[in-house]
């Protein structure tokens, strides 16, 4: 990201309320002012600087006042800004010699009534919670940040501990750094009121709050289960329409991801039924009142699946590939695939201790259909191969997804 900045195109920092955009930004700022740079920053969560975003032009004459000729604008929670897509593009579009570095706890979709895109103006990054590798990185006080591998397969004892608190509490950056359970719980209620308040009923105006809240909290007690539409659309006493406009929201707003299945026969291999993940597994356990206290095994295969999720997601992102699931007509199914475009990838998540290099029916059946070089089997802690035909099987602890190469 600090590699962008002398780049032309805005730079977007998007991701869920409270992961550290802000903190993230005012670091890059206090770094270019230590080289003497000139920088603005305006938030769109502060009251007074509001009116400058009434009109580019508005905008342009004060960033002129606070940098004169050149400089960087940074703009936090452009989510607010009714159209922030075309507001940002005719900015660009002038050829200015500014810098716009934009930071959003939504997408810009959000608010767009004319679709206009940003494409070729603009470079993403986006920013999630806490990982899994980062969170013990900070528990062992960085003493491991180039062996933590090592250090997590050499102490079992640790990584237990390590990796039920982090199934406990997830990855919020300020759930991580504070020690009492009693205050990791209110801190995970404060972001949770706050994203309802402030990008769900003020940003988005919808008027049943109750009702998304209690969307995410069915969600939660569906982690990695297929989602029917009719049948939660009349749980929560919404039209299908509102409900998949809902799910759509707490999409762009980073707290759910949805994956959708994968398919080479429409009529064999299942729906279009989706699946959907949390953000973040804090969130997910707070929204169903288990946070701190996960303690039945089954639970916690739906959290281990989950985190596992956030680590294929991060391993796939840039490459062009995308993530599904798969589930035939008659009950066969796999957790992830990666499609690869050319050939696909099956991953299979297990959380139980893994004796013996068993192969379930569902991932040896798919295994066996599409022929694919290569299959994992994400567990907790064993790393072995194995052969299925001309198919590598390769179980692998969770925590070596970050250290292979897509």
């Amino acid at each position: 990201m600090i590699a962008h900045l002398p780049k032309k195109e805005i730079l977007l920092l998007t991701g869920a309320r409270q992961v550290g955009k802000t903190t993230l930004l005012l670091e890059i700022i206090q770094e270019l002012k230590s080289k003497g740079e000139k920088v603005f920053f305006l938030n769109l969560d502060n009251d007074t600087h509001i009116p400058f975003f009434d009109s580019q032009e508005k905008l342009l004459k004060k960033a002129a006042l606070e940098l004169g000729k050149s400089g960087y604008i940074f703009i936090d929670e452009i989510q607010r800004k009714e159209n922030a897509g075309v507001f940002l593009k005719g900015i660009y579009d002038r050829n200015l010699p500014y810098k716009l570095i934009i930071t959003g706890s939504g997408s810009l979709e959000l608010k767009e009534k004319i679709h206009e895109s940003l494409a070729g103006r603009k470079r993403t990054f986006e920013m999630m919670p806490v990982s899994f590798m980062e969170f013990a990185d900070y528990k062992t006080n960085y003493r491991y940040s180039e062996k933590l591998v090592a250090f997590l397969e050499i102490h079992p004892s640790e990584y237990a501990t390590l990796l039920n608190e982090y199934l406990n509490y997830g990855g919020y950056p300020r759930v991580v750094t504070e020690p009492q359970r009693n205050e990791k719980i209110q801190l995970i209620d404060e972001i949770f009121s706050s994203y309802v308040e402030k990008d769900i009923v003020y940003l988005l105006k919808i008027e049943r709050p109750e009702v998304f809240k209690m969307l995410i909290q069915i969600l939660a007690s569906q982690t990695a289960q297929l989602i029917n539409y009719s049948s939660l659309s009349a749980q929560l006493g919404l039209s299908v329409p509102t409900l998949k406009k809902y799910l759509w929201y707490a999409e762009k707003t980073f707290s759910l991801q949805r994956i959708t299945p994968y398919y080479s026969n429409r009529t064999k291999e299942i729906t279009k039924a989706p699946v959907y993940y949390f953000t973040d597994i804090g969130l997910r356990n707070f929204a169903i009142g288990v946070m701190g206290n996960l303690i039945d095994n089954n639970q916690k295969g739906f959290v281990f699946q989950n985190l596992v999720h956030q680590l294929l997601k991060e391993y796939i992102s840039g490459t062009g590939w995308t993530l599904h699931y798969w589930r035939t007509t008659d009950k066969a199914e796999v957790d992830f695939i990666i499609d690869k475009k050319n050939r696909v990838l099956p991953v299979e998540v297990k959380f139980g201790t893994i004796k013996q290099l068993t192969i379930s029916r569902s991932f040896r059946s798919f295994i066996e259909k599409y022929n694919p070089v290569e299959a994992w089997l994400i567990n907790p802690s064993l790393l072995a191969e194995t052969k299925i035909n001309n198919t590598t099987v390769r179980f692998l602890p969770f925590y070596q997804i970050p250290t292979l190469t897509p």
